[in-house]
């Protein structure tokens, strides 16, 4: 028996399972502490070369904006239908205004953002460009951060935020992008609730005491300090991750290549990837597995089951461009439509 085929046997097995997990995501109550970003994609038409200096002219159509980051993790959980709070920093700037009335828009709670004027709102505007009837492509990215972390007040009024609202959750999801926000205190806020999930590209070991880490294969070679090459590379770093943690699973995501799970007793559940023909655009797929895992895990789910669902979500995602969500209803229909796959 082939390893999908394997795998497709236990799905089929769970499936009631878990469409009853899927149905009951807008039970469970989420605070996503984060860095937020907006993330902007300004279009037009290349009309000629300037004269000011060799760069491109472009006659601007569109500007699309988006939750980008941290703030992309926060939608995901709120287009699942998930009672979401939000924590992280942002600015009295126009960008920062921008986020807050999106988040608003589809109910999410805003209350414990914390509003630091003296650093903007971090911001990557893409700028793409095509020429007539041919296909539109990016030309540059313009990032607006600060580098320097925030003033030692702040940090603590955002560790106290989340004091405030960490017990009014069922999870907490720590969304590291490395944009300043966990700073020790905030770390330290964030782990007092004993259902924390991190996702972070770096500093794994600062977590220590959240249950579930959910690195990509090149935040798990960073973090264990070697290659992942072959199976038994991946395995040494499962269990190495685990020591360096102390968390309970460790959910090493690997692209086309699926997903493998480990778990302090030792076990290690491999699942494969649902979609590897559709794939457009990878960005934020990490968020979209954190967000369908994390609210089966509220619901009581197994870390099996929990996983499948992350990837499930994961595998509509990567077939749109940029970052991107999905919904309950768009989930049950994926999962039909895998346990319909002739093997």
């Amino acid at each position: 028996m082939t390893e999908f085929a394997s795998f497709k046997t236990q799905l089929a097995a769970s499936a009631q399972r878990l469409f009853e997990l899927i149905d009951g995501f807008k039970q469970s109550k989420v605070l996503v502490v984060g860095d937020l970003t907006l993330d902007e994609f300004l279009t037009g038409e290349v009309e000629r070369i300037s004269r000011e200096a060799p760069v491109l002219i472009i006659r601007h159509e569109t500007t699309r904006q988006t939750p980008g980051g941290g703030a992309n993790a926060v939608y995901n959980l709120a287009k699942l239908g998930a009672e979401v709070k939000v924590a992280g920093f942002l600015s009295k700037d126009p960008q920062g205004q921008v986020l807050r009335t999106m988040f608003e828009e589809v109910g999410i709670d805003t209350s414990p953002i914390v509003i630091d004027p003296d650093r903007p709102t971090v911001t990557k505007s893409r700028i793409a460009g095509h020429a007539r009837q041919s296909v539109t492509q990016q030309i540059v990215r313009v990032d607006r951060k600060s580098d320097e972390l925030p003033d030692r007040d702040k940090q603590l009024e955002l560790a106290a935020q989340i004091q405030q609202y960490v017990g009014q959750v069922d999870a907490v999801v720590c969304s590291d992008y490395g944009d300043g926000v966990f700073t020790p205190p905030v770390i330290e806020a964030v782990l007092s609730h004993d259902r924390t999930i991190v996702d972070t590209q770096k500093g794994l070991e600062r977590y220590h005491g959240a249950i579930v880490f959910t690195p990509n294969l090149p935040e798990a070679e960073r973090a264990v300090g070697y290659g992942i090459k072959s199976f038994e590379d991946l395995l040494r770093a499962g269990r190495d991750l685990l020591a360096l943690t102390q968390g309970e699973e460790i959910l090493i995501t690997r692209g086309e290549q699926g997903m493998s799970l480990f778990g302090r007793d030792g076990k290690v559940e491999h699942i494969p990837a649902f979609n590897r023909t559709d794939v457009f655009d990878v960005t934020g797929a990490g968020d979209t597995v954190v967000a369908a895992l994390t609210l089966s895990l509220c619901l009581g789910a197994s870390y099996w089951e929990a996983a499948v669902l992350g990837n499930l979500a994961a595998s509509i995602v990567v077939r749109q461009f940029g970052t991107a969500t999905t919904s309950q209803d768009e989930m049950k229909e994926a999962l039909r439509g895998l346990l319909e796959i002739e093997v």
